[in-house]
C-alpha cells in the first residue's frame, strides 16, 4: 500500500507542473491588460508601459513562468489588482466555504444516488426501476441554477403550489453560509444532479455484478438477500461509483460558482467570477490554479479509495 501511494505521489509531480503551465499560459490569452487596469482607464501609453516594466510583463515568457513558479513554491500568488490584498489570503478566507459546499453536496449525492441505484437494480425492469431512472434522467437534465431559483421561490419566498393553493414555507435563508437554514438549499441544488449520475452508475454496475457466478453461489447457499446485495454485490460494484463520485466532488470545487452566485455565498467560485468581471488577473489565476490542484488531489484520493475498496487493484 505504501509503494502504491508513493508511486501515485511521484506521478502527480508532472501533472502539477502541467497544471501550473496551463493556467499560467491561459492568463496570457485572456482579453484585457493588467497594466491598463492598474494604471487606470485614462493612463497614457507611457504610464502603461511603466507598469508593464514594473510587473515584469515585458520579460520573455520563460522568465515570467520561472518567476511565477518561484513565487508559487513560497505560496506567493501575488496581490489583487483591485484591493491590493495578497491573493493567498483572499483564497484562504473563502476556500473552506467552497470545500464545505462541495463536500456536503457530494455526501448528499452519494446517499441518495446509491440508495436509488440499488433499489432500481434489485427490481430491474419493474415500475420502480423505470420510475427511478426517469427521475434520475430529469435530475441530470435539470439546470442547477433553475433548480436554485425554484427552491428560493418555494422555500424562501414561501410560494408552493399544492392542489391549486399556495402554501407558505418560509423555512430557509436565501443568502450566506454557516447556519443550517443557509446550507440546505445550495447543498440540495448541487447534490441532486450528482445523485442522479451516481444512481444511474450504481444501477448499471449492480446489474453487471449481481449476475456473476459468486452471487448465484451465495444465493444457492441460502445467504440472506440483504447480505448478498449489500455485503457482496454492492462492495464490488463501487469501483465505477467511486470514479464518478471523485469527478463529481472535484468538479463541484470549481463549479460551485452557480450555487455561490444564486445564494450569494462568499466562496472561492464567486471570488473568481468577481475577479473576471473586474479583470483582476492575479486573483483569477490564483483561484483557477487552486481549484485545479484541489481536483488533482481529489483524484489522487480516489486512486487510494480504489485500493481500499478492492484489493485486486494493481499496486506495483
Amino acid at each position: 500500500m505504501l509503494k502504491f501511494i508513493v508511486r501515485r505521489l511521484i506521478q502527480l509531480i508532472p501533472v502539477i507542473i502541467g497544471v501550473t503551465l496551463l493556467v499560467f499560459s491561459l492568463m496570457h490569452f485572456i482579453p484585457g491588460d493588467p497594466a491598463q487596469v492598474l494604471a487606470g482607464e485614462s493612463a497614457t501609453p507611457q504610464q502603461i508601459e511603466a507598469v508593464n516594466e514594473r510587473l515584469g510583463l515585458n520579460d520573455p515568457y520563460p522568465v515570467q513562468y520561472f518567476r511565477y513558479m518561484t513565487n508559487l513554491v513560497q505560496l506567493d500568488l501575488g496581490n489583487s489588482l483591485r484591493s491590493g490584498l495578497p491573493v493567498s489570503e483572499m483564497i484562504g478566507d473563502r476556500i473552506w466555504v467552497t470545500v464545505e459546499l462541495a463536500f456536503y453536496s457530494t455526501i448528499l449525492s452519494i446517499f441518495l444516488g446509491i440508495i436509488a441505484g440499488v433499489l432500481a437494480a434489485t427490481k430491474h425492469g419493474s415500475f420502480r426501476d423505470s420510475a427511478i431512472m426517469v427521475v434520475a434522467l430529469f435530475g441530470m437534465s435539470m439546470p442547477n441554477f433553475w433548480l436554485g431559483l425554484v427552491l428560493i421561490q418555494w422555500f424562501v419566498l414561501g410560494n408552493v403550489p399544492v392542489l391549486g393553493n399556495w402554501i407558505n414555507f418560509e423555512w430557509f435563508s436565501p443568502t450566506g453560509w454557516g447556519s443550517f437554514s443557509q446550507i440546505v438549499l445550495p447543498v440540495f441544488m448541487l447534490g441532486i444532479s450528482g445523485a442522479a449520475i451516481i444512481a444511474r452508475m450504481t444501477r448499471s454496475s449492480m446489474l453487471e455484478v449481481i449476475h456473476q457466478d459468486y452471487i448465484r453461489t451465495a444465493r444457492a447457499k441460502g445467504v440472506k438477500e440483504q447480505v448478498v446485495i449489500y455485503q457482496h454485490a454492492l462492495k464490488n460494484a463501487l469501483i465505477p461509483v467511486i470514479t464518478v463520485t471523485g469527478l463529481s466532488f472535484g468538479s463541484l470545487l470549481g463549479g460551485a460558482v452557480l450555487a455561490e452566485s444564486v445564494f450569494a455565498i462568499n466562496g472561492m467560485g464567486r471570488m473568481i467570477v468577481d475577479a473576471i468581471s473586474n479583470r483582476d488577473f492575479p486573483v483569477m489565476q490564483g483561484g483557477i490554479l487552486v481549484a485545479s490542484l484541489l481536483f488533482v488531489l481529489v483524484m489522487f484520493l480516489v486512486d487510494i479509495a480504489y485500493r481500499l475498496v478492492n484489493k485486486r487493484v494493481e499496486t506495483e
